[in-house]
Formats: C-alpha cells, structure tokens, sequence
C-alpha cells in the first residue's frame, strides 16, 4: 500500500472538521442530546437546570433537533410520560434535580425495574431544608442506590459528550438500564467554557442503528400488561421477582465495561477521551492521593501540580462512574499508594461522613490492606471548593502518612470559611 494511500484511509477514519463554540453546561448537555437524536423529551425547569429545558425548546423551536416535547405538568408526570414513549421504542430523554427529583421518585424507581433505557441529566443541587436552591451532590447521591447508572462530569466539554455516550450505554443489549448524567448545580450548569461539538455524520456513527426497546415494544397490535403485581409468598411470584431483580444487577455490572468500550469508541470516532470510570491523575510515583467527583476535580489537578513542585509525592484519583460503584478500577489505583484522604460535596447521614468516602471503605477492604483514610465533605449549598481547600486536605492526608490518627469525624472544608 502507497503512502498515499495510507493518508487516505487515514484521513477517512479521521473525525470530521468540529465547531468551536462558548457554552454553558446546560448549553452544553442539550446540545449532546440533539446530536444523538431522541424521538422525545419531557422536561420540567427547576433551578439550577431550568436554562436546561430552555435551550431544549429553542433547539426543537428552531428546527435543530426533531424530536416531541411534552409539556407535563409537574416531574411525577414527566418521567411517566416518558416511560410510556420508551415502552413503545422511543429514545427519551429529560433533566431534573433537587425537588423536582424528589417529585419524580416513584417513577424513577419504577425505570430501571422495566428495565427502560432513559436518559436523564442530573444539574446536581443540595438539600431543600435548610432552604438552598445552589449546586451540591445531594439530590443525586440520595438516590444513588434507586438502580439507575450514575456518571459524573468535571468540566462542560465532558458534559456534552457524556451526554451522548450516556444514550449508547443505556440501550446496549447488555445493559438496558436507565444513565443519569449528573453535572454540578452552578459551576457547570452556568459556568461557560469552550466546547468542539462534534459533527452530526460522526455522532451518527457513533450511535448506530437505533435499537431502543427491543424487549418489550407496546403496539395496539399486540396488547400486552407491563409492570404487573409480581411476588407474594406462594407459586411463581417470589422466584420471578429475584429473577428480575438479578437481572438487574447482572445489567449494572456488566455496564461497566460496556462503558468502557463505549468511550474507547468515541475516543476513537470522534478524537477526544475521558477515563471511563476512574482517572488516575499523578498517580504512578505517589505515596498518597485525594479522590474527587466532578467539578471540584479542576482545582484539585491545580493543588495536586503546586504540591508536587513542593515535592509532595502527592496524586488523584477521579470518579467518573459512580454507579456501579468501579470496585476494581479503584482498587488498582488505591494499590499505589499508603494514605487516601476523599473529598465529597454531600453528606451520608447514617455514617456521619461523605457517600463516596463510605464506599470507598467497602473498596479498602476488599482491597485487603490498611490505608488510612479520611472523610473532607465540602462545596455544600454552592460554596467553592477552592485550591486552598485541597491543600489542606493534602496536608492533612500526608499526616496520616506520617503516622497521624485519622479522626472520626469528617473534616468540614466550608465550616469557617
């Protein structure tokens, strides 16, 4: 084969030419959804995602994205509506969070037990009580074990692509099981940055034949009960019920490497990557690291690179996948160092420490060494997660390294700021 060739059949695997455009990550997350072209949305504004179904109506208005928007009346009906539209094979999407979230429950448990791929975008926001309408992983962590995917995105660029692979991962046959996209309330929602959108024919693609629902597809034609009253103390129920719901786990974890591959695909169709379920950032000579989830990670990777000019064998360990939790991805990079101080921007109430830091635990322990740990919880109710933050959390893990006892309370990073 001629150098020419060659280029050529480079140059035809290469993506196409992609926009540059300034965005917001709500901007951002509605244009995802454009570009993987669901047959429907039904959406329902509540801060901080209302810019979110704002730039929906505007894409649908202007003739860039066709698909039916359904005005329901409140989040309960939204994510109703939308079971409806899946059932019949439709590819469905809508956004929420906070109270809107808390609205939408039942249905929401109800989506991945029919086992309905739906995309739903989390603009993550903290408690209602005391009154707070600003970013936090509250909302999205207090569902956290409902059976939905959960992935976490650091910056806007990550929104956007997350929120087309989110489709993908969603319908693969292996899977089948709802993807909530979760971004932070704020920081990414509002915060613009430069975003390439990729080009249509690529994310086409990407995408596929559009194979939605093809377990169970409503047609007038075949009627059908869904969702019937399983379960019981006699017959077939209990049996039918653990088989469904082993079905479900059996989904969950097998989503972990089908998002793996789905990322690896669009790295490879579109020319940009994200780690798929953990990043290991500075980890290779570290002694002691800092885990992250979302957009805090920015100013951590910052703090990370300061400490390390001040010689500090310091390294970060990013969550993207948080559902299923990436028990073994974590392990391995937890294998590299001697003390692990975790940062969350949520509280888990029955431990008295932040979610995440809870199932690191779980990770410790199936890892079969001691690493002393500590819980930082900060970023509650919008406050910053500055890069000062993080170096003292550094200074505080490295004493653990030093020998220092990890204290049983978590540390409180906003507490007198």
């Amino acid at each position: 084969m001629t150098t020419a060739t060659l280029e050529k059949a480079a140059a035809a695997d290469a993506p196409r030419k992609q926009k540059v455009i300034l965005a917001e990550g709500n901007e951002a997350a509605a244009l995802g959804v454009a570009l993987a072209r669901p047959d429907m949305v039904s959406v329902y504004p509540i801060t901080p995602q209302s810019s979110l179904v704002e730039h929906l109506a505007k894409l649908i208005a202007d003739g860039r994205m066709d698909a039916d928007i359904v005005d329901a009346e409140g989040e309960h009906s939204v994510l109703s509506v939308l079971q409806g539209g899946a059932l019949a094979g439709a590819r469905t999407y809508t956004a929420t969070c906070g109270p809107g979230l808390a609205f939408m429950f039942e249905p929401y448990f109800r989506t991945p037990g029919m086992r309905l791929p739906i995309v739903l975008t989390i603009v993550t926001r903290d408690g209602i009580t005391p009154q707070s309408v600003w970013g936090g992983h509250q909302d999205a962590m207090t569902v956290r074990e409902a059976g939905w995917i959960q992935v976490y995105c650091e910056n806007v660029q990550e929104v956007l692509d997350t929120t087309v692979m989110a489709f993908k991962i969603a319908e693969h046959h292996d899977v089948m099981l709802p993807v909530n996209v979760c971004l932070d309330g704020n920081y990414l929602s509002y915060g613009a940055s430069r975003v390439e959108l990729p080009d249509q024919a690529d994310v086409d693609e990407f995408m596929g034949e559009k194979d939605v629902n093809w377990h169970v597809a409503l047609d007038p034609l075949r009627p059908m009960a869904v969702d019937p009253l399983t379960g019981g103390t006699t017959g077939k129920g209990p049996q039918t019920f653990v088989r469904y719901r082993k079905g479900q786990c059996r989904g969950m974890q097998n989503a972990l490497a089908v998002i793996e591959e789905v990322h690896a695909d669009w790295a490879k169709r579109i020319g940009r990557s994200f780690a798929p379920l953990v990043e290991e950032y500075r980890l290779e000579d570290a002694e002691f690291a800092i885990m992250t989830l979302g957009s805090m990670t920015g100013a951590a990777k910052d703090a990370i690179d300061e400490a390390r000019d001040a010689g500090k064998k310091v390294g970060l360990i990013k969550i993207k996948t948080f559902s299923p939790f990436p028990v073994d991805a974590l392990m391995k990079a937890l294998a590299k160092v001697r003390a692990l101080g975790v940062i969350d921007r949520s509280v888990g109430f029955r431990w008295n420490c932040g979610p995440m830091y809870q199932e690191t635990l779980g990770v410790l322990y199936r890892l079969g060494r001691h690493i002393p740990s500590m819980s930082f919880i900060g970023g509650l109710a919008g406050a910053d997660i500055t890069i000062p933050h993080v170096h003292r959390v550094i200074a505080d893990t490295e004493a653990l390294l030093n020998g220092a006892t990890a204290p049983t309370e978590p540390v409180w990073l906003n507490e007198k700021d």
